[in-house]
């Protein structure tokens, strides 16, 4: 089952939270039911009819992956942050990434069209088929991002129960956003007024109503009426490139801003006010305001876990002493993993060394205006800026496609 990609699975989802609702709107909560309704729903999102123990879809082995991946993790975890109270580290703490990372890059590999005809198979099925499952990229955001803040001391303990219900919180499972460790367990562990609960589900009914105009009506006529129309694959014309790149530009946006809210939604009934993903991302007015406004949980996770780690380290160990050279190899840094994390496919590589590239011309750009001031009208070089920068990310999403480039 994936999540909100049925109606079956929002009736599912709302009949077993109608007491987590209630409780909240008398100001109680019960962790452990929030638990068990974690657990059940796991087991329905894994559920596989043909990969499976005994014949039973519920014994899934993306099931048994998934909750052997989440005790490799809260091991890891557990055991660094034991580590590292006795030495902390550079040499743990880069074991510990890198192990953290691990099982992410071997899935990746055996997701690629790399591999070709040397595809490890079982039974004549792909090996990650079996071992590949929803939802493990951003577990090992969740991983990753506590090992750092371990490292920094920010994180001097942790609970275990706690870390599993933060890796484990079924309405980010599969897409995000990516919600920070401490943010998280604040929410768990402050139960809400009854009247701010009210205005959460408030809130939360609005955005599911908005997820399903932005995912089921909006993306859904963008994919039957212009995707799925244009010919591109057998008649690669300029124009269908054209009409192509407006149509999935579009539809990436609706589609994920639509499950996006549908996350966010179902963390507002457990209590959880999860981070928004996007903030009129169309409105930018250059690529760094762009980033500031798509898929923004990632975008600040990149920004916080690879470049500033990259930049202070650089500075701190003073290797270079060019500031802007530092930024721009951070920003292809960057750019580079958020493109191979998307998949080690040409495409997807090429996407993330694109935005980096329009990231550190842009640089060049700001420093440049600042001694050429514009005496143009302001507003209409907003305008101006909104379009030229659109279609910049429109033509990396036409990148990213795959289309363009196979």
């Amino acid at each position: 089952m994936i999540p909100y990609g049925d109606f079956t699975y929002f009736y599912i989802c709302l009949i077993l939270m109608l007491p987590v609702i209630v409780l909240g709107l008398i100001g109680k909560r019960s962790l452990v039911y929030n638990r068990i309704i974690t657990i059940v729903m796991l087991v329905l999102i894994f559920s596989d009819d043909s990969k499976n123990l005994f014949n039973n879809k519920y014994l899934s082995y993306q099931l048994i992956f998934f909750t052997l991946y989440v005790c490799y993790q809260v091991g890891l975890i557990r055991m660094y942050i034991s580590i590292s109270k006795k030495i902390n580290n550079f040499r743990n703490y880069t074991i510990a990434i890198f192990l953290s990372i691990l099982p992410l890059m071997i899935v990746k590999v055996l997701q690629s069209s790399w591999l070709g005809d040397f595809q490890i198979t079982i039974h004549g099925n792909k090996l990650i088929e079996f071992i590949g499952f929803l939802g493990i990229s951003y577990i090992a955001f969740k991983s990753i991002q506590l090992i750092m803040e371990i490292r920094d001391n920010r994180i001097k303990s942790i609970d275990t129960v706690k870390l599993i219900d933060f890796i484990t919180f079924f309405p980010t499972i599969s897409s995000g956003p990516i919600d920070r460790y401490k943010r998280f367990i604040k929410d768990e562990e402050k139960i809400p007024e009854p009247d701010v609960y009210y205005a959460m589900v408030i809130k939360a009914i609005h955005m599911i109503f908005m997820g399903f105009l932005y995912k089921y009506i909006i993306a859904y006529y963008i994919n039957e009426c212009v995707i799925k129309v244009i010919p591109i694959d057998t008649d690669p014309t300029f124009l269908n490139y054209i009409y192509y790149m407006y149509g999935y530009s579009f539809y990436l946006f609706f589609d994920f801003a639509g499950y996006s809210l549908f996350a966010i939604a179902f963390s507002y009934l457990f209590g959880i006010q999860t981070p928004a993903n996007f903030n009129q991302p169309f409105k930018a007015k250059n690529i760094k305001d762009f980033w500031n406004r798509w898929h923004m949980s990632l975008s600040f996770w990149f920004r916080d876990c690879v470049y500033m780690r990259f930049v202070f380290w650089v500075s701190k160990e003073k290797l270079l002493k060019d500031k802007l050279l530092i930024s721009n190899l951070g920003f292809l840094i960057n750019f580079f993993i958020m493109g191979i994390w998307h998949g080690i496919e040409i495409h997807y590589i090429l996407y993330g060394l694109y935005h980096a590239f329009l990231f550190i011309g842009y640089g060049y750009y700001e420093q440049w205006r600042k001694n050429h001031p514009f005496k143009f009208n302001h507003k209409l070089m907003n305008v101006f800026a909104i379009l030229v920068t659109f279609h910049c990310v429109a033509f990396g999403f036409l990148l990213f496609s795959g289309k363009l480039i196979h």
